[in-house]
């Protein structure tokens, strides 16, 4: 059932008739995806969850500007927009140079698995859904300027009509297609060449057993049997912290000079965010007689290698549901 349906059922014909429940009620609904679509933009699970809360505020003290010219949904993503480019105009600077996202943050795929089905059940369409999701994706949409990203976003993710993203964006539709081949252009600069050939789905027996071995290895601090399962090219990063390291060597010598393998005492938890294959790890802390967050490596798989670890500090534990300590046995 539409929004906007809804409206009728409620007997009334504009936004303006409805009482402050009622437009929660309608709102609420389109929670999760204007939750993604924000986080989109802005590569921060927090941040997106701020804009989101201005979105409907905005959107209740706006509701008598609604006009039914487009839906109800389509309205809120507008505000959305509008609300992340009014934060991307007076936020922090361009990424740093070498492709480091600093204010990147995990969206936990428990929550991705609460977007509306819609046109989801197509193939291609879940493909373009886990594709825009992940977090190579995210890192290079966050070097494009904030017009041409949103352009990109509202055209390729969202599908909406060149038209339609002129309107919001106040410009013409001309100007929207040349924003259009700027962002895709950027995009193929800043994505991973092959991409297209990642895997890590579910379905990957391969992957899985990868992960698997990563985690073991990790647990055990084996470095030189983690060594092995890296590409030569592999980028490992953990924002917020300032640090971009490429290549083998460059990763086993962090690994090694941060005392990695003289620390004892971990254990794991497999996860999923950004339909990606995670690790969550935990350090035993004596004094608190249980395994305690540490951090989450969050990893990108490539014919048979790592290509990628993004790591995540303990901060991030509870909005990705993972409990606050494992007791002595390990389990959760």
């Amino acid at each position: 059932m539409s929004a906007d349906t809804r409206l009728e059922e409620l007997g009334v014909s504009g936004l303006g008739e409805v009482d402050e429940s009622a437009f929660s009620g309608l709102a609420e609904r389109h929670r999760r995806e204007l939750h993604v679509h924000c986080y989109r933009m802005l590569g921060s699970f927090d941040d997106a969850e701020d804009t989101v809360q201005e979105t409907f505020l905005r959107a209740w003290r706006r509701r008598e500007t609604f006009e039914g010219r487009s839906t109800f949904r389509a309205w809120l993503y507008r505000i959305a927009t509008n609300a992340c480019l009014d934060l991307l105009a007076k936020r922090r600077p361009e990424p740093a140079t070498g492709g480091e996202v600093l204010w990147l943050q995990p969206y936990p795929d428990r929550l991705l698995d609460e977007l509306p089905a819609g046109d989801a059940d197509e193939p291609e369409a879940v493909a373009v859904a886990r594709e825009t999701i992940e977090l190579a994706y995210l890192v290079a949409v966050q070097h494009l300027a904030p017009r041409p990203r949103a352009a990109l976003i509202l055209r390729d993710v969202l599908g909406w009509p060149a038209k339609d993203v002129a309107e919001l964006l106040g410009d013409s539709v001309n100007s929207v297609n040349s924003a259009l081949q700027r962002a895709r252009a950027g995009m193929r600069e800043h994505l991973p060449a092959e991409r297209q050939d990642w895997t890590g789905s579910e379905e990957d027996a391969g992957t899985r057993e990868l992960v698997r071995r990563y985690t073991d290895a990790s647990v055990a601090t084996d470095i030189p049997a983690l060594a092995a399962m890296l590409r030569d090219d592999v980028r490992c990063s953990m924002p917020p912290t300032p640090g971009l390291y490429i290549g083998r060597d460059a990763v086993v010598n962090d690994w090694v000079e941060s005392g990695f393998e003289g620390m004892k005492g971990l254990r794991a938890v497999p996860i999923s965010v950004n339909r990606q294959p995670a690790v969550a790890f935990y350090l035993w802390q004596e004094q608190e007689g249980a395994y305690l967050p540490l951090t989450i490596d969050v990893l990108r798989v490539t014919g048979g290698a790592i290509t990628e670890i993004v790591t995540f500090h303990d901060d991030r534990f509870p909005r990705l549901g993972l409990p606050e300590r494992l007791p002595a046995d390990g389990t959760a």
